[in-house]
């Protein structure tokens, strides 16, 4: 059981002994005031039942310059002498290219940048 579950027995507890019985709502907002107000760590702080955890998926957009790009330096690299379509190998689609040559290995970041503000 961590510090706020038992805070919020205590506060319960001591409501109920003194004869004015809290909700366990009331009971959770009372001790996430005092957990506050005692300089407890972040950690303790942090605690927050009522908080979702889940969030929503973050969607990356990749523009179509980029795509045409990483397609035609990947058409470029199978094209080359030397080069098997084996030792070819795409870490991060739109984004990263492993490249091996002999005993060597290359890795080639597509990197768009944001416009200046």
């Amino acid at each position: 059981m961590d510090k706020f579950e038992k805070l919020v027995k205590e506060i319960m507890a001591e409501a109920l002994a003194d004869g004015e019985p809290v909700t366990r709502e009331e009971a959770e907002e009372m001790a996430k005031m005092e957990l506050g107000a005692k300089g407890m760590s972040r950690e303790a702080r942090s605690i927050n039942p009522t908080k979702k955890a889940d969030r929503k998926p973050r969607t990356v957009k990749v523009s179509d310059e980029k795509v045409n790009l990483f397609n035609s330096i990947l058409q470029n690299i199978d094209r080359c002498e030397g080069i098997e379509r084996e030792s070819v190998k795409i870490l991060k689609e739109n984004k990263l290219i492993q490249v091996r040559i002999g005993e060597k290995t290359f890795k080639i970041d597509i990197i768009e940048e944001r416009k200046k503000k």
